[in-house]
Formats: C-alpha cells, sequence, structure tokens
C-alpha cells in the first residue's frame, strides 16, 4: 500500500511538472506569434519590412537570400513577411470567431440546461443538428454564403464552435442546478437570471478555458483550409491557406520556399495552442481529483 500512494504522488508530480512546462512552451511559442501579429503592421507602416502585397520590383520565385530571408512568390512578393502579416491575419479572426462562440455558447448553454423542458429539447436538437456536421464542411457553407471577408471568415468558424460550448456548458448546468444551495436561492425568491448569473456561471465556466484553446488550434487550421479553397479572405490579404494553394504550382518545380514557411507557422500556432490546452485541461483534471480526495 506504501508503494502504490509512493508511486501515485509521483505519477502525480511528474504529470503536473509535464503540464507546466507544456503550458510554458505553449505560451512562449504564443507570445512570439502575438509580438509578430502586433509589430508586423507598424514594421510595414515605417518601411522597415516591406509590403508583402508589393512585389513587382523583385524577382519571381527567387530563392531565400540575405535580401528575402524566405525567398519570393510568383509575383516576386516576400514570402517572409507574408507569413509574418498572415500571422496578424489568423490572430484576428481566431480571436474574433472563439469570442463570439463563447460570448454566444456558454448564454444559451445555461440558459437551456437550467430552464429544461421543451425549449431544451428544442435547442438541444438544434445543437446537435450542427455538431453532427463536419466542421470544414460546414464552414465551407457558410463561407460561401457570406463571403470573403475577416469578418465573415470568423462568423463561419464563429457557428462552428457554438454548439461545443453549448454542449458542455448545458450538461454542467442540469447537474449543478440540482444542488442544495440553488433550491434554497430559489426558495429565498432569487430570481432565475441571478441564479445563472451569480451561481451557475462560475461553475460551469471552469471548462471554458481548456475547449477554448483547443477550439482556437482548430480554428487556425479550419481557416487555412478555407483560404485553400478560395473561400477565406480576399486576395489583397495575406493568408497562409492561400499562399499553400498558390505553392502547389511551384513546388513540383523545386520552389519549395513558398509552401514550407506558411506551413511552418500554422503548424507553430497550432501546436503552441494544444500545449496550452492540453496542460490546462491536465491542470484541471488534477485540480477536479485534489478537491474530490
Amino acid at each position: 500500500m506504501f508503494h502504490l500512494k509512493f508511486f501515485t504522488a509521483w505519477t502525480n508530480s511528474e504529470s503536473k511538472k509535464l503540464s507546466s512546462k507544456m503550458a510554458g512552451w505553449g505560451l512562449l511559442v504564443l507570445a512570439i506569434y502575438c509580438f509578430i501579429a502586433f509589430f508586423t503592421p507598424l514594421f510595414i507602416e515605417i518601411g522597415i519590412v516591406p509590403d508583402g502585397q508589393l512585389g513587382l520590383d523583385s524577382p519571381m520565385y527567387a530563392a531565400p537570400s540575405f535580401e528575402h530571408w524566405c525567398g519570393t512568390d510568383r509575383l516576386g512578393r516576400d514570402v517572409c513577411v507574408r507569413t509574418m502579416q498572415g500571422t496578424t491575419v489568423a490572430l484576428q479572426v481566431v480571436f474574433i470567431a472563439v469570442s463570439f462562440a463563447v460570448l454566444l455558447g456558454v448564454p444559451i448553454g445555461i440558459f437551456s440546461g437550467f430552464v429544461g423542458g421543451i425549449t431544451d429539447r428544442i435547442l438541444v436538437l438544434l445543437m446537435d443538428t450542427l455538431y453532427t456536421v463536419p466542421v470544414l464542411l460546414l464552414s465551407v457553407v457558410i463561407a460561401f454564403l457570406l463571403g470573403r471577408g475577416i469578418l465573415n471568415a470568423a462568423l463561419a468558424l464563429c457557428v462552428v464552435y457554438i454548439p461545443q460550448y453549448f454542449r458542455v456548458v448545458r450538461n454542467q448546468t442540469a447537474q449543478v442546478k440540482t444542488e442544495l444551495y440553488i433550491e434554497a436561492a430559489k426558495s429565498m425568491g432569487a430570481g432565475s437570471f441571478w441564479i445563472m448569473r451569480k451561481y451557475l456561471l462560475k461553475n460551469v465556466i471552469v471548462s471554458i478555458p481548456v475547449l477554448l484553446t483547443l477550439n482556437a488550434a482548430d480554428a487556425v487550421l479550419v481557416l487555412g483550409g478555407l483560404g485553400f479553397l478560395g473561400l477565406g479572405l480576399p486576395e489583397t490579404i495575406p493568408e497562409w491557406g492561400s499562399d499553400l494553394n498558390m505553392a502547389l504550382d511551384a513546388v513540383p518545380i523545386g520552389i519549395w520556399w513558398t509552401a514550407l514557411y506558411p506551413g511552418i507557422a500554422m503548424f507553430g500556432l497550432v501546436i503552441s495552442l494544444s500545449l496550452i490546452g492540453e496542460a490546462l485541461e491536465g491542470l484541471l483534471g488534477e485540480r477536479s481529483n485534489f478537491l474530490e480526495n
């Protein structure tokens, strides 16, 4: 028994250290992306780096060099600058999409789980229908209907993730609303809105950060898929997915740099967000186990 307890304690300690390291590396990489996203427009405006949309004075498909660190594309545009500008656009779209999804999905989930009845059944049916549709397919349909643009792409991603927040929050609300302190609040005359805001929200919001970071990572990939299909952002806005699409014709003839750097940028952002999400999930899981014991 002693050895089992010792092994369990050692395992929990190592798991906590791993979660902390994952969170640290994820936050470091994400901070680098945020720095690039914030300062790239300023660098372009003051002339430190060229505009990624302007490249007529540069040779087409120039290999990486001191002048163009990541080479140029078929229009002579600097791949490095376009990749940096794509970071700004990706973070903007993902932030708007995930924020809207949380602001809509969480309140609707709390309301549905607390009210119950026919209203709950209708909302569950609607959200389950949206949830069963593949993420990329639903995003493609919505983006096709709305058209290309930063806000439209964010709305297309937002609709995809609302059901996930609804399902998580609704299920937790349905469990929490049966607790004695909720019944006591009702017996003392507390209104439904006050109970949802005062008691339910702070109890169901705990798992949202994990889902938020994982959805943000997934949104980066979906946004890249929309751009690759030509349904994401206008051609005047640098975006990783559209750059990868344009690189398709260049890769077979040995022009590898037009696809490599946007792909690495997308991969790095997804990995950083995934590390943060997995670390948060591990830390919250240890916290719940501690409270249960």
